[in-house]
């Protein structure tokens, strides 16, 4: 599998994106995460993604049982701070996300002491004694705190050594690139707006980043479902997809099956072609979804498809397309 460059740290292209395994829409049982884990790992991942968030716990949990199984220098490990996780007085009400999970529930906490102690208890969680990347996630409502708080303690773990990289993880493309401005980041984890259905990081983000050398880490990247099988019921960005969205996502899917391709192989080669883009970040909940999701990445996709997505303007033109078309 192709490596790339993040600061310091040496990635693979793809990465696994661990909220499936947290049991994001559905359980998954601890035999189908281990299976999961594994197979990506036999077809060469080495990068991995989770936060404290996904399935609150368990998908950290999981992916440290799987990664301390292997030489600690062999794989790159992000997770995300922000949120700490705490049993809430009464019963816990079940997710509207994530299903099958312990009882903790997630509190916004961007402070500088709330991000310490949430990294020890990540490290706790993985039974490992340090992570590679570290990410303020989701602090869309929380912009000077994050800068004051959570920045701080992400700068100070990173001149001691504690850690390679940091940068934040967020659904938005506009505040990644305040945090740009403000904070020495080494990079980003974008979700959901570089796809084809959403191009919104050509504004002003990637440009930016390609200039600071910042990285992107790219998920979403089926945003949610919906460029994976755009069907009734579809996700967009974790909600159920509305008419016009559906309506685009099936023009696209009529095109790549005029073209005999596939519409993840579409998608993913899509992002991919960005030269911003350094690890796709991929979800999946079985062992099965990650062989796909690598075939798709390899998956041979005509010339003449990308030359008619550009000519009937279904992407900006700005993105670039593979092959140079």
């Amino acid at each position: 599998m192709k490596r790339l460059r993040l600061g310091a740290l040496d990635v693979t292209s793809i990465g696994l994106g661990s909220a499936p395994l947290g049991g994001l829409f559905a359980p998954v049982s601890d035999a189908d995460a281990e299976a999961t884990l594994a197979r990506a790992w036999a077809l060469g991942v080495r990068f991995f993604d989770t936060a404290p968030l996904y399935g609150f716990g368990l998908a950290e949990r999981r992916l440290g049982a799987f990664l301390r199984q292997q030489k600690r220098d062999s794989y790159v490990i992000s997770t995300k701070v922000g949120r700490l996780l705490r049993a809430p007085d009464g019963a816990a009400a079940e997710d509207e996300h994530y299903k099958g999970t312990p009882r903790e529930r997630p509190v916004f906490d961007f402070s500088h002491d709330g991000v310490m102690r949430s990294v020890e208890e990540s490290l706790e969680r993985l039974g490992l004694d340090r992570v590679d990347v570290l990410l303020v996630h989701d602090p869309d409502d929380h912009y000077d705190e994050a800068v004051t708080g959570a920045f701080r303690a992400l700068q100070r773990l990173r001149e001691a050594g504690t850690v390679k990289a940091i940068g934040a993880g967020m659904n938005q493309s506009e505040m990644p690139v305040r945090f740009a401005e403000a904070v020495p980041v080494d990079c980003f984890l974008l979700a959901g707006r570089y796809t084809l259905l959403d191009q919104g990081a050509l504004e002003a983000l990637f440009p930016l980043c390609q200039a600071r050398n910042i990285g992107i880490l790219l998920g979403g990247i089926y945003n949610s479902g919906i460029l994976a099988n755009p069907r009734t019921g579809a996700k967009f960005n974790y909600q159920d997809a509305d008419a016009a969205l559906m309506a685009r996502a099936l023009e696209l899917d009529e095109l790549c099956r005029r073209h005999d391709t596939e519409l993840k192989a579409a998608a993913l080669q899509f992002c991919m072609a960005h030269p911003a883009v350094t690890v796709a970040v991929l979800g999946a909940r079985n062992a099965g979804e990650v062989a796909d999701n690598i075939a798709m990445s390899e998956k041979a996709v005509p010339a003449a498809f990308w030359q008619e997505l550009r000519a009937r303007k279904l992407v900006d033109a700005r993105a670039p397309l593979p092959g140079g078309t």
